[in-house]
């Protein structure tokens, strides 16, 4: 259990673990290129540990001490038929992703998760790959783990996704790397760009225009040197702490500041936030900077529309922020949230009413009232590691003690975090 008290003040310096997304991408694409790959920076936590895993049992020889990781690279062909199945955990980035990887390659592998991963929907990524010839199986025809893939011999498509998901985006066009002709894209709002960038570290070409993504088939990688920077996603439970607890101030170093994740920064500004981006540069592609954040005074704003997918593993913690807003804070077209780890919308409106916030649940978000008094209560992550960490961050503006149970789960994102906590909290 994760005990936390109300904080007095939050302050110091301080650096948050590797971008997850950017350290699932960094081990899969140096996997398939030709040499070596050296990541620093890398997310320990347990669903890149999983992407690992699922590489070395194909065959990949990859060497991981702390934060740093090298991967000896064997091209696009150099993975072997596993021997048993790929265990991905609780990973929906190496699940999916894997799938358009595996649909390239001329052997069969089966893929299966955890309790959470075998609810998660995966005809998403099912579909367009059967459309592209990969022949893929699995519980409820796809919808659902354990999947069952053998591929090769793929065709590029034109791709219209009904969501905007990176990791339906980017299975599709791992898979039309290998695929005759051209492949492409296109979303109804921008999702998070990694796979785009990372690719074009590695030296791929990637055309891009709007909402819609290209690539021609037969491109090759090469292997290179990868920085990981800091996740927003994690960055942006530390922001609330500051605005939610008077007198307080951090600095987060070495940030991603990717423009399709920094919803968060917009949302915290829009609601009347200070938070000063500082030393920004860019590296791998990827746009990184410090951010400044001074506690501030909140008021509740509407969040919805293409804002969406740029802060959607984010909008726990936004809802514990916003229950220490003036107002209220709308949230609308966010149905993603019912497919993640868990029902989001239904995990973030049950705990935190806990605390004696006002939140009440909608059809595709939430609606909050604040300004609310919390107080100390005893919640359960859900094996949910945001709503973990979200509920971690809602004790420190809360009177007396909260506990948190299977805070385990945290691990999956954000190792360190209690201790992390302590260290800024006065």
């Amino acid at each position: 259990m994760l005990r936390v008290k109300q904080a007095k003040q939050i302050e110091g310096t301080v650096r948050v673990p590797g971008d997850k997304s950017i350290s699932h991408r960094a081990v899969m694409f140096g996997a398939l290129a030709n040499g070596t790959t050296q990541i620093e920076g890398f997310l320990t936590g347990a669903d890149c540990l999983s992407t690992i895993a699922c590489f070395r049992k194909m065959g990949i020889e990859i060497e991981q001490k702390e934060d740093r990781v090298t991967v000896q690279g064997k091209g696009w062909y150099g993975l072997q038929e596993p021997s048993s199945y790929l265990d991905v955990g609780n990973s929906g980035t190496t699940i999916r992703l894997m799938s358009g990887i595996l649909a390239t390659q001329p052997f069969h592998a089966v893929m299966e998760g955890d309790e959470s991963i075998a609810k998660r929907p995966m005809r998403r990524v099912v579909a367009p790959l059967r459309q592209m010839g990969a022949k893929i199986d699995g519980r409820k025809e796809g919808e659902y783990t354990p999947l069952s893939i053998r591929g090769g011999d793929l065709q590029g498509i034109e791709y219209q996704s009904p969501v905007a998901s990176a990791q339906v985006k980017s299975a599709i066009l791992l898979a039309g790397l290998q695929a005759k002709g051209v492949t492409s894209v296109t979303e109804p709002h921008l999702s998070r760009d990694h796979t785009e960038r990372m690719l074009q570290a590695f030296g791929v070409q990637v055309e891009r225009d709007g909402c819609t993504v290209k690539v021609k088939g037969g491109q090759e990688l090469q292997g290179r040197s990868i920085k990981v920077p800091g996740d927003i996603s994690s960055a942006a439970f530390l922001i609330a702490a500051v605005m939610m607890v008077p007198g307080s101030s951090l600095l987060i170093e070495n940030v991603g500041v990717n423009p399709t994740r920094t919803g968060i920064i917009d949302a915290v500004r829009q609601m009347g936030g200070k938070l000063e981006l500082v030393n920004e540069r860019v590296v791998n592609e990827e746009p990184v900077a410090d951010l400044r954040v001074t506690h501030s005074e909140l008021t509740g704003i509407e969040l919805s529309g293409d804002l969406i997918p740029r802060l959607i593993d984010e909008i726990p913690v936004i809802a514990v922020m916003a229950t220490q807003a003036t107002g209220r804070t709308v949230i609308r077209d966010a149905q993603e949230l019912k497919v993640k780890e868990t029902d989001r919308i239904a995990t973030v409106v049950s705990q935190l009413r806990k605390f004696g916030a006002n939140v009440t649940p909608t059809e595709d978000g939430m609606i909050i009232e604040g300004k609310t008094v919390l107080t100390g209560a005893t919640i359960d992550s859900m094996g949910d590691h945001r709503i973990g960490m979200a509920m971690a961050i809602a004790g420190l503006a809360a009177s007396g003690e909260t506990v948190i149970e299977n805070d385990q789960a945290i691990d999956v994102s954000f190792p360190g975090f209690a201790a992390l906590l302590e260290q800024i909290s006065r």
